[in-house]
């Protein structure tokens, strides 16, 4: 990266800086967030707060939107449009602590589940994301 942030490879039009995710209560879902990911708030203010990993790095950001309606899962009646996937080493556990910060589970599968956190938006825990990340030593790509 150049000065101020430039974009040194021309092949690349810019770089992430933040996923926004629209919600009623910003610093109650930042908090959720911080907790799942381990990520720190780095700007707080009504209506936008923003958090991210220590060391930089894509954020995210939750902005206040008072109508919000979360979306659906699975339903296209409002779609959720995106979700964050989550990789984590044991599912079971990642479970009982992301219910204990106030997540739903929606939908349950061998290797991933689907939660809403507090405000509706889907994400997934996953122990092995097969387009993302290798395979652990001694499992199959087929798990």
């Amino acid at each position: 990266m150049g000065p101020a942030g430039a974009v040194d490879d021309p092949a690349m039009i810019g770089r992430w800086q933040a996923l926004a995710i629209d919600c009623a209560d910003p610093s109650g879902l930042a908090g959720f967030y911080e907790a799942l990911l381990g990520y720190r708030r780095i700007h707080d203010e009504p209506g936008w707060v923003v958090i991210g990993p220590d060391g930089g790095g894509p954020a995210i950001a939750f902005q206040r939107v008072p109508d919000h309606r979360p979306p659906t899962w699975p339903s296209s009646a409002r779609s959720s449009q995106m979700h964050v996937d989550v990789l984590v080493d044991d599912l079971a556990r990642a479970e009982a602590s992301v219910l204990d910060l106030g997540a739903t589970l929606l939908e349950g599968g061998e290797r991933f589940h689907v939660y809403a956190d507090p405000a509706g938006h889907p994400f997934c825990l996953a122990e092995w994301l097969p387009s993302v990340v290798p395979p652990r030593p001694g499992s199959s790509a087929s798990d």
